[in-house]
């Protein structure tokens, strides 16, 4: 790709829903033993659960040699007991593409957390600063009444932000009440951008598994999972004194551990949310309203629609 003093810093953001096929897709592009190379490249992960640390086979991060080939950023940042925000991806995200583009390669954002990519497609929307009084009061009332109290008090206040919010996500729910309860004002009424970044020359590409299909996908992922080991990641993490209240443990394949002693239902309750949140992610996406949406069901055949949305960018 030509580059010069004053050019952008060119893209790919690729987003698919979970159990989609997008490790692979990106292992068969970017990295230099993929069997359809395509460019030197390096990934950024947006993922909201691939950023904690001891959490890797719930959260299905790359695999140790595809990143010790293909480079992948904001993996392994945290710890599971710290809170990591939108603001924090975007930052960091923004940090690793000039990095990236100054090694001559072209950064790939790529994973399934949408609220991730939209902020960072389009910038971080203007909310008012917090209230330490107002938050310090949700955060009794979360402890006192529990999630599903100020979840549903969400629901009634701002709709459009509860949908687009995880009942899990308790601090992104304590901060749509408190943006409603310090302004009077919805969080959603504050304006998002609906201008692209200028920095950046995106090539957006967003993969649609037909629905079934991916959610059978799914099912067989969260099985593989359990093989790979899931139970015994979760003890050793309580182990390590991670708990219930931890940011990280209340991903989805990890929340269910401490809802049920049964190890057969844990397994369903995971593939019954994995299956809820990539319907979600499906929304989420859509509302974004760009890309160029490719049919993934069979990635030997629909590899090729990719490939040539890539050449066309970086041609």
């Amino acid at each position: 790709m030509k580059r010069t003093a004053k050019s952008k810093i060119p893209v790919i953001v690729i987003f698919a829903p979970t159990a989609s096929g997008k490790t692979a897709l990106t292992s068969e592009l970017f990295s230099p033993g993929g069997s359809h190379f395509i460019l030197n490249a390096e990934i950024i992960s947006a993922d909201s659960q691939s950023v904690y640390k001891y959490m890797d086979i719930g959260t299905a991060k790359a695999e140790k040699s595809l990143q010790e080939v293909l480079p992948h950023h904001l993996i392994d940042l945290v710890s599971p007991d710290q809170q990591f925000t939108v603001a924090d991806f975007v930052s960091r995200a923004d940090a690793a593409c000039k990095e990236i583009w100054q090694k001559n390669k072209i950064p790939v954002v790529c994973g399934g957390t949408g609220f991730y990519i939209r902020n960072f497609l389009y910038g971080l929307p203007s909310t008012p600063e917090s209230s330490l009084q107002v938050r310090s009061q949700l955060q009794q009332r979360l402890a006192n009444e529990g999630k599903e109290v100020l979840y549903n008090e969400l629901k009634l206040i701002d709709p459009e932000s509860a949908s687009k919010i995880h009942i899990n996500d308790e601090y992104r729910i304590c901060r749509a009440l408190e943006v409603f309860y310090t302004t009077g004002k919805t969080r959603s009424s504050f304006l998002l951008q609906n201008k692209l970044r200028e920095e950046y020359d995106f090539l957006f590409i967003i993969l649609e598994p037909e629905r079934e299909l991916l959610f059978e996908r799914i099912r067989k992922r969260v099985d593989l999972m359990f093989e790979a080991g899931l139970e015994e990641e979760v003890k050793n993490l309580i182990k390590m004194g991670y708990t219930k209240e931890s940011p990280g443990m209340k991903a989805i394949g990890y929340a269910e551990f401490f809802k049920c002693n049964d190890i057969e239902e844990i397994k369903k309750m995971i593939k019954h949310n994995s299956c809820k949140y990539a319907k979600k992610q499906f929304t989420y996406v859509r509302d974004i309203g760009i890309g160029n949406k490719i049919q993934y069901n069979n990635p030997s055949q629909d590899l090729e629609k990719v490939i040539n949305l890539i050449k066309d960018f970086s041609s």
